[in-house]
C-alpha cells in the first residue's frame, strides 16, 4: 500500500459501506466456534470482530498503524504486517480477506504466504475488486492525470483480475477453487465522491499540494457525474467484487 494513508475514523463515518457489505463472503467463510483464522486485511475490525462473535479464535493483520490501533482499540487481537510478508506456518483453519487484497500488488507473495498459513484442507475464502472495478473513476483520474503534467505520472495502487486469472494463481499455489466469480455492485455513496477519493485515492494523489488535489477531485466529478451520478439519488460508484473459496491441498 505504498503511500496509501488510512484515517480510521473517517473511514468508519465515510465508507462504513465496506464492511456492511462484506456480509456475503462471512456467510461464504461459515466461521466455526474455536477454528483459528487470519483475518487478512483486518482494517479496523468491524468484521473481525463478527468472527470473534462466531467463536472463532482471530488474529487480525493489517498493514496500517493507524487501522490496528482502531482494532486493538476493540480488544481484537491485531497486529501490523505487510500480506506480502506472511511469516506463519500451518497455524490457521481458515484466511478471511475482504476489501484488502486488491491493495496488495503482488498476488504471488500473498498466496505463498496465505499457503504456509494454513494447515493441509484449510480455507481461503475472500472478496475484493475484481476486473472492472470503479473503471469509471479509474477513467476520470487517468483523465485528470493526462490533462495536468505537473501532476506527474498516473500509478494504480490496484490489483484487480479477471475471476480467471485469480483461479489460475490459486491453483498454481496449491489450492482447490471451490468457487470463483465477478459480482457487480453498484454501490451508493453516503456523500460526495470527492470524499471516496480522499479516502481510497489517497496514494494516487500523494504528490499533489492541497489546490492540485482540490482540481484533481473537481475534474473526476465532472467527468463521472454523467455515469455516477443520479439527481435525488446522490453518488455510486461502480464497483465488481471478486469473491472465491478456495481449499488448501493436503
Amino acid at each position: 500500500m505504498t503511500g496509501q494513508r488510512w484515517n480510521p475514523e473517517r473511514y468508519r463515518s465515510d465508507a462504513g459501506f465496506v464492511a456492511e457489505l462484506g456480509q456475503p463472503v462471512l456467510e461464504l467463510l461459515d466461521p466455526q466456534a474455536e477454528e483459528a483464522i487470519l483475518d487478512l486485511g483486518c482494517g479496523d475490525g468491524t468484521l473481525t470482530a463478527k468472527l470473534v462473535a462466531a467463536g472463532a479464535r482471530v488474529l487480525g493483520v493489517d498493514a496500517s498503524p493507524a487501522m490496528v490501533e482502531a482494532a486493538r482499540e476493540q480488544g481484537l487481537d491485531a497486529h501490523v504486517v505487510d500480506g506480502h510478508a506472511l511469516a506463519f506456518n500451518a497455524e490457521f483453519d481458515a484466511v478471511f480477506s475482504n476489501a484488502a487484497l486488491h491493495w496488495m500488488t503482488d498476488p504471488d507473495a500473498v498466496l505463498a504466504g496465505v499457503g504456509r498459513a494454513l494447515r493441509a484442507g484449510g480455507r481461503f475464502v475472500g472478496e475484493f475488486g475484481g476486473a472492472g472495478n470503479v473503471q469509471a473513476v479509474i477513467d476520470a483520474m487517468e483523465a485528470s492525470f493526462a490533462a495536468h503534467p505537473e501532476f506527474g505520472p498516473f500509478d494504480l495502487p490496484w490489483y484487480f483480475p479477471t475471476a480467471e486469472a485469480y483461479a489460475e494463481r490459486l491453483r498454481a499455489h496449491g489450492f482447490r477453487v471451490e468457487r470463483i466469480g465477478l459480482h457487480p455492485r453498484p454501490t451508493p455513496l453516503p456523500g460526495e465522491l470527492s470524499t471516496w477519493l480522499a479516502i481510497f485515492a489517497d496514494a494516487i494523489t500523494t504528490r499533489l499540494d492541497d489546490t492540485q488535489r482540490a482540481r484533481f477531485a473537481s475534474e473526476v466529478m465532472a467527468f463521472t457525474r454523467e455515469r455516477l451520478h443520479t439527481p435525488g439519488h446522490g453518488w455510486h460508484v461502480d464497483y465488481v467484487r471478486l469473491r472465491f473459496a478456495a481449499v488448501r491441498d493436503a
